[in-house]
């Protein structure tokens, strides 16, 4: 049996056993990064793995804490968890259920558009579905709501935090796509269409904005097909007298988030790290303006703040072990070579890692499905001709999904933890099944269309000026300015021209020691 065969049967063997690992329920970082120093030491032993490769990691993973673009996401979890505490999110729903819910399946279509609004100011899943299902499931039941498309309309909203823009899960996806798109660059030879993690957020803004008329169409169309489970909200007089007033208190504080956070990216006067520590700073001041602020809740936000990003960024060390091992066992080139033979062409390689995210989504979060699947397939499918805005469109819709199907829809579990005992985890699972149907939907749409992703971009960021970090055409692949993230679990964007493939992909040296001129550490010495 020849060595090639061999490291190809190891590659596949770890990805196998590190997904098993996953579904049995062991953490993650550990599952990813234990089953691969294992397979490691095996390849080692039958001559097919040479560890010098592994001693990048440790420079590499500092660059990945001190990388400018990755600062976003511990912001706008701040942002997220401080707008949960200061009661802004409350006084929308109560006042845009009252604006709608008059109407027939009004209450539902008001938690769509809050879910909307929610996701452009925070970006954070959790939170919002949390905080719908406490305020508008009782009152949607009252209202005598199907209890499926109550819990099914508040779980599918919540998750819109997923595509519209202040997305954490487009950070990582942006930063990704960088490097990927410079590897496909030297695969090629020639300049590629530029990305940014500001290209991606302009390239989300109208798809999630498709995503939640597709909702709102739904409901209005089940209002008049089957009335009974959406009926209308009654209101006193009191409540329609004051309600403009409540409604103009209510929308204000949002808005200016909004436009603060979003509108600043899109303007193109902030980056979206920069625009983060604009978010951060205002959800401080509306939580004071809310009189909800205090040192108490300061402090409880840093505490959740930190322990969500060290979760996020443990995982990503874990994962950054499993892709330099199943790269030096050459996995990179086996997937290359699946996807080029895929029947159909560039169609048939871009619907087969859908579909396989998509039915990773089942079981694994959404973080993880994109620093393993991205950093292997994105380089080959970009390569091929696809525009890496569109695809890194294309990623989030579909991640979207892995919030809401089961067993580990995430979306679900915090329903479940806010509905009562008289609605029941069927209900809540049945519920969900539609607006699955309606994000795929999304996808079919985009891909025929897929202008509704590469447009704004064009228009928001007409010269390719380099952005956040990343080089402009201009600088061409192999500038040194490339993803930080990329540098760990992808290839150094300085390959050197000369030494085996799997040199020239890692960019290690052939010698038995560390290298002196790492890349990384290097930018990170001139600053």
């Amino acid at each position: 049996m020849s060595n090639e065969l061999i490291a190809d049967i190891l590659a596949i063997g770890l990805f196998v056993v590190a997904t098993f690992g996953v579904l049995c329920g062991f953490p993650i970082a550990f599952s990813l990064a234990g089953f691969s120093l294992v397979f490691a030491a095996l390849g080692w032993w039958l001559g097919v793995f040479d560890p010098i490769i592994l001693t990048s990691l440790p420079s590499r993973y500092f660059g990945l804490m001190t990388n400018e673009v990755l600062v976003a996401v511990p912001l706008f979890i701040f942002m997220g968890a401080v707008l949960e505490r200061s009661k802004i999110a409350e006084a929308l729903l109560e006042t845009m259920g009252q604006l709608f819910g008059s109407l027939r399946g009004g209450l539902a279509i008001s938690v769509v558009i809050v879910g909307a609004l929610l996701a452009a100011s925070t970006g954070v899943v959790g939170a919002t579905v949390v905080t719908m299902g406490l305020l508008s499931l009782p009152a949607m039941m009252r209202a005598g709501y199907n209890p499926g498309l109550a819990t099914g309309v508040i779980c599918a909203s919540g998750t819109l935090g997923q595509i519209i823009p202040p997305s954490v899960i487009l950070i990582f996806v942006g930063d990704l796509l960088m490097g990927a798109n410079q590897l496909a660059a030297q695969r090629t030879g020639k300049a590629l269409e530029p990305i940014s993690v500001g290209d991606l957020f302009a390239g989300a803004f109208l798809p999630g904005l498709a995503l939640v008329a597709l909702y709102i169409l739904y409901i209005i169309i089940l209002a008049v097909l089957r009335p009974a489970t959406c009926p209308a909200l009654v209101m006193n007089d009191a409540e329609r007298a004051s309600l403009g007033r409540r409604f103009v208190r209510a929308l204000i504080p949002p808005l200016l988030l909004i436009v603060a956070v979003l509108g600043s990216i899109l303007a193109g006067i902030a980056t979206p790290t920069e625009a983060a520590s604009i978010g951060a700073l205002g959800s401080i001041i509306l939580a004071v303006a809310n009189r909800a602020f205090s040192f108490a809740t300061l402090l409880a936000v840093m505490r959740n703040t930190a322990v969500i990003s060290a979760l996020v960024f443990g995982i990503v060390l874990g994962v950054s072990v499993f892709s330099l091992v199943f790269r030096g066992l050459g996995g990179e080139h086996l997937v290359e070579q699946l996807l080029v033979d895929v029947p159909g062409g560039t169609f048939g390689a871009v619907m087969a890692v859908m579909m396989v995210m998509f039915v990773l989504g089942f079981f694994m979060d959404t973080i993880e499905i994109v620093l393993i699947v991205v950093p292997i397939t994105a380089p080959v499918i970009i390569a091929m001709g696809v525009s890496p805005v569109w695809l890194g469109v294309m990623i989030g819709i579909n991640l979207q999904t892995a919030f809401l199907t089961p067993p580990v829809g995430f979306a679900l579990f915090y329903m479940r933890a806010v509905a009562p005992a008289s609605i029941t985890t069927g209900a809540i699972y049945r519920g969900i099944v539609p607006f699955v149907g309606l994000q795929a939907a999304a996808i079919a749409v985009l891909w025929v269309f897929p202008e509704l992703a590469t447009w704004l971009p064009k228009v928001v960021f007409p010269d390719p000026v380099a952005i956040m970090g990343e080089p402009s055409p201009a600088s061409g692949p192999g500038s040194g300015s490339g993803s930080v993230l990329d540098d760990i679990l992808k290839t150094p964007s300085t390959a050197p021209s000369s030494g085996s493939p799997l040199d020239q992909i890692l960019n290690q040296p052939t010698t038995n020691r560390p290298a002196d001129n790492d890349p990384v550490l290097d930018r990170l010495l001139k600053k």
